[in-house]
């Protein structure tokens, strides 16, 4: 068989452009599974089968924090988005509708995804989140709608995904 490989000249090697893969150790991510009496005292949210959710919670619940409330309570945002450009100054009030519409859909279904705070800078605005998978989609739903520059990259701490979007 001239011109071809054996099978075992490959070596398989992992992916590493997936968002979903976690890049460092998150003190915020549970070790194990929550009890699923579990509610969180600050947002109300439940634990069912292991996940956050929102619900009704069990009388006499266990109550511990939810990792987005604890990020608030502790101002250590998962995901950070940092809004500019002349466009956005121009339309600050329609873009920002969008990220927070776009929060509340999330929030709606994942509990732990969360705006945590929305800050004006000099010739900029940023918005905190407790969840990167958020930061990152919001991002992404700001580059569908409006175009512009879109970057992201994790801290050298490998703990804070920073999306900047310009236009």
């Amino acid at each position: 068989m001239t011109g071809r490989k054996k099978s075992t000249d490959y070596s398989h090697q992992p992916r590493r452009d997936r968002m979903d893969e976690e890049r460092v150790s998150d003190p915020y991510r549970a070790r194990g599974k929550w009890p699923d009496s579990t509610v969180c005292p600050d947002c109300g949210a439940i634990v069912h089968h292991g996940h956050w959710t929102w619900g009704v919670a069990a009388p006499g619940a266990e109550q511990h924090l939810c990792p987005a409330c604890q990020r608030i309570h502790d101002r250590v945002p998962a995901g950070q988005l940092t809004l500019s450009g002349k466009f956005f100054t121009e339309h600050r009030e329609e873009i920002l509708h969008l990220v927070r519409h776009a929060e509340s859909k999330a929030r709606a279904e994942h509990p732990l995804e969360r705006i945590m705070d929305v800050k004006d800078e000099d010739d900029h605005t940023v918005v905190t989140f407790t969840d990167s998978h958020l930061v990152h989609g919001v991002g992404e739903a700001l580059h569908h709608a409006y175009h512009g520059e879109l970057k992201s990259q994790y801290t050298d701490e490998g703990d804070l995904l920073r999306v900047a979007w310009s236009r």
